[in-house]
């Protein structure tokens, strides 16, 4: 398979929304149906990448013909949904970590086998459901043997697996910047499955917005609502894969690396500053 993997890194709160909640919060993120992960649509990633090219007969060729000529033929790009891969969660000590779980992983493990990438850490974590798995050298969120989360208190085990991982993603996400891959290595964290779904329900960014009336500046009748975010240092991850219908692939991953050079607005709400991204594409070697 033609494919290369893509890592999205948030550099503000990052809105990829579903439209209307029926919840408590009125403007919640996507989320998949069975894992509840958050995840950012490949529809939309595909769209900013589409509006960042420039040359038309390029655009055309990669990512296909405009919406009024769409059956000419299909587009030789394919971008699948940029999904949760280290989500940043408050911290007692180091002021937050940046935690994964052993599923995670795994599929990102699988993901980038589709791309051909070697050299992935072949060994997964398991922590308990008590436990955070940290670095074994230079851990900044333990305090007293413990690692807490929010308001979990977990117990913090030091494993050398972990110390591969947070190497191995912090070359790829920060790939000339060694002093962010040693801030990740630092505050790296593996929970447990569990424990990742009960933090996606209480650590993601709540914002209340409201809209005024302009004469009296007093809340409008139905102007407050809420709206919900990835917080910023969030990492995606997910596949471009090449289809060779107008371009050959080789073509595809440089027009996509050269329109990735530069950070990318992705998501809702761009004029309050969300979702402002860096992307970087690892595989091909």
């Amino acid at each position: 398979m033609n494919a290369r993997l893509l890592l999205v890194h948030a550099l503000s709160p990052l809105h990829a929304g579903t439209g209307q909640g029926v919840g408590v919060i009125d403007l919640p993120i996507a989320r998949e149906k069975a894992t509840g992960l958050p995840y950012l649509p490949g529809s939309s990633l595909k769209g900013v990448l589409r509006d960042t090219c420039e040359e038309s007969t390029l655009r055309t060729q990669v990512f296909g013909p405009d919406t009024n000529n769409a059956s000419e033929h299909a587009g030789s790009v394919q971008i699948s949904d940029q999904r949760l891969l280290l989500l940043p969660i408050r911290c007692l000590s180091g002021t937050f970590a940046w935690v994964t779980s052993p599923y995670i992983l795994r599929r990102l493990i699988r993901d980038a086998q589709g791309a051909g990438i070697d050299g992935l850490p072949s060994a997964i974590p398991s922590p308990a459901k008590n436990a955070g798995i940290v670095c074994e050298q230079a851990c900044q969120i333990t305090t007293n043997d413990q690692v807490v989360l929010e308001d979990l208190d977990l117990t913090s085990v030091r494993d050398h697996k972990a110390d591969a991982w947070a190497n191995w993603l912090g070359e790829r996400i920060f790939p000339d910047d060694t002093e962010w891959q040693q801030m990740l290595k630092e505050r790296f964290c593996v929970v447990h499955d569990d424990v990742l779904s009960f933090l996606l329900d209480t650590a993601t960014e709540i914002t209340a917005r409201i809209k005024l009336l302009e004469d009296s500046k007093t809340v409008k009748k139905g102007g407050l609502w809420y709206e919900e975010a990835l917080p910023t240092e969030t990492v995606l991850s997910g596949l471009v894969v090449a289809t060779p219908v107008k371009v050959d692939p080789p073509k595809v991953f440089t027009v996509i690396s050269e329109l990735i050079q530069k950070p990318l607005q992705l998501g809702g709400k761009a004029t309050v500053g969300r979702g402002l991204c860096r992307l970087q594409m690892i595989g091909g070697e």
